[in-house]
């Protein structure tokens, strides 16, 4: 392990949570000029997920800094103009174009891969390629098939075939239809400044977890090299010459390291009010959103339902600066339907009425549904303020 320097600054557990609030986006006045592809760029990745429930996931992540946005905008960013891409970072995820060149040493590794889940049938990797090169974009489905009639996970051969292709970054996805993704090459869909491996792990390394401390704004060795799920072993490689600057924080038990800018000014401005995706960074490592945050939270929705506590699809409440509750909500016609809401106190009740009221408006609601409140000597306090928000 690459010894630790010394720190030279010490922050407080509340000037912590103020930086990763203002490098995730929460903290001061939105960036509306920059849209959805600054939100993009500003995080470095945006995590992907099947899951639609007020929408989803990649499209709460936009809704959640900058309010309403239409759907229009969030696909376009992500998916036209050749300004993003799609591949394996902390998840899968919608990446920002320009750091194409910086996963090389990934798709090295896939490259050299030596086992797989799937077996690949020969010939099948070079006839999807030679489809894509005489047809152009393509579904897995028009490529041969999607499934074999078996369960979700029994992929044709062609499905296999083109997924490795994406792994390898020999094929890029450059849209979703009815969330399919649509296949072409990487050499017919990237821009040729980007089209390239040439940068060694050392350099890939050094910009993912420079990235990742400028997306974080502070974190320990855990929170940065899980932004792009990197190895704790290549975080110590690369981090004295990445830029950031070791510090400590009163309270975390671990070294951490902070984006030199991100110290360079006091955080300040406007707390967003909104409901978050728990794909969302801000959230989406419970340990760091725990020790940040003292809010413990997790994704349900693969849970047993009868061991759910919070609900399918949970959406924390962020309110001033703060985790202030969360909500699992659903879509019925015209009505949002809040199916469980949990509360810190009373001083909750406002912004989780406001958040509510707004996610509503922005899916196309005229109405909300409360159906179980966690503490139900609020519940009638916040039907009324639901009432009046939407008024």
């Amino acid at each position: 392990m690459t010894p630790v320097q010394p720190p030279a600054v010490e922050l407080s557990a509340d000037q912590a949570r103020r930086i990763a609030l203002r490098a995730q986006g929460f903290l001061g006045a939105p960036d509306r000029r920059s849209g959805v592809p600054g939100v993009l760029r500003h995080l470095g990745a945006v995590q992907l997920d099947t899951i639609s429930v007020l929408a989803r996931s990649h499209e709460l992540i936009p809704y959640a800094r900058l309010g309403a946005v239409g759907r229009r905008p969030v696909e376009e960013a992500y998916w036209s103009g050749g300004r993003a891409f799609e591949y394996w970072s902390h998840a899968a995820c919608i990446l920002p174009v320009e750091e194409w060149p910086h996963f090389a040493f990934r798709r090295r590794a896939y490259r050299s891969r030596p086992q797989w889940h799937h077996d690949l049938p020969d010939g099948a990797y070079a006839r999807v390629i030679d489809q894509l090169r005489a047809e152009g974009p393509l579904t897995a489905t028009e490529l041969g098939g999607a499934k074999n009639g078996g369960e979700w996970w029994d992929w044709s051969a062609s499905k296999v075939a083109v997924e490795r292709a994406l792994m390898y970054g020999e094929v890029v996805c450059t849209e979703r239809r009815g969330w399919k993704r649509v296949y072409d090459l990487a050499e017919r869909a990237l821009p040729d400044a980007v089209l390239h491996d040439d940068l060694d792990d050392a350099e890939c390394l050094r910009r993912l977890v420079a990235l990742a401390g400028q997306s974080l704004g502070v974190g320990t060795r855990a929170d940065i090299a899980d932004y792009h799920r990197l190895k704790g072993e290549q975080f110590d490689a690369v981090v004295a010459d990445s830029g950031l600057v070791p510090v400590t924080v009163r309270g975390w038990s671990k070294p951490a390291w902070a984006d030199p800018a991100a110290l360079a000014s006091e955080p300040r401005g406007r707390h967003r009010t909104t409901l978050l995706s728990p794909f969302d960074s801000l959230v989406w490592e419970r340990a760091r959103t725990e020790r940040i945050f003292g809010f413990t939270h997790r994704l349900e929705a693969y849970v047993p339902k009868p061991k759910r506590i919070h609900g399918y699809f949970a959406m924390p409440l962020l309110a001033g600066g703060r985790l202030r509750g969360r909500v699992d909500p659903a879509r019925e016609g015209t009505t949002l339907v809040a199916r469980q809401v949990s509360l810190a106190d009373a001083k909750a009740v406002e912004p989780m009425a406001r958040a509510l009221a707004e996610a509503a408006t922005w899916v196309g609601c005229t109405d909300v549904r409360l159906e179980r409140v966690d503490a139900p000597e609020l519940r009638t306090e916040l039907a009324k303020e639901i009432g009046r928000v939407l008024a």
